[in-house]
């Protein structure tokens, strides 16, 4: 074995703390002096003291309070639909496969049908669908099932 043909070591070991005084790590390890921060586990919470940020901000009651976590439906246009062809069922498979939609996205959050622009193609439509996004879709010559 020669120096020039060792392996090349990049992982670096952990500081092996409170070993003692001839360590150079004994003692207080690496901690400081004192305070609760040397003594123990604390919370990264922990405002010394105060009332958490959590605690002192209000309540939110009532309807509409987790909007963050409402999953609002993919939108797809009538108009993106011209690429399909005559006689089709439009369904999350049909969009996946014509590339309309993600798929991972699709199942997670569903379609809905808008109205923005027009249909030229007669589909059967097994998916949601807006009022004005029906109306185009039955005078095209498709149906809309639910």
């Amino acid at each position: 074995m020669k120096l020039e043909n060792l392996p090349k070591t990049t992982a670096r070991k952990n500081k092996r703390l409170g070993l003692g005084h001839g360590s150079g790590r004994g003692k207080t390890a690496g901690r400081g002096t004192k305070g609760q921060k040397a003594r123990g586990k604390i919370p990264i919470s922990f405002e010394g003291g105060a009332i958490s940020l959590i605690k002192r901000l209000p309540f939110r009651r009532g309807k509409g309070r987790n909007k963050v976590f409402r999953k609002n439906p993919i939108v797809v246009n009538v108009k993106n639909l011209n690429v399909l062809k005559k006689g089709d069922i439009v369904d999350i498979k049909m969009l996946v496969k014509n590339r309309i939609v993600d798929e991972k996205d699709a199942k997670v959050y569903g379609v809905k049908i808008l109205g923005d622009g027009d249909v030229n193609v007669a589909l059967t439509v097994k998916l949601p669908v807006s009022k004005g996004a029906e109306k185009k879709i039955v005078k095209a010559g498709g149906k809309v099932e639910i």
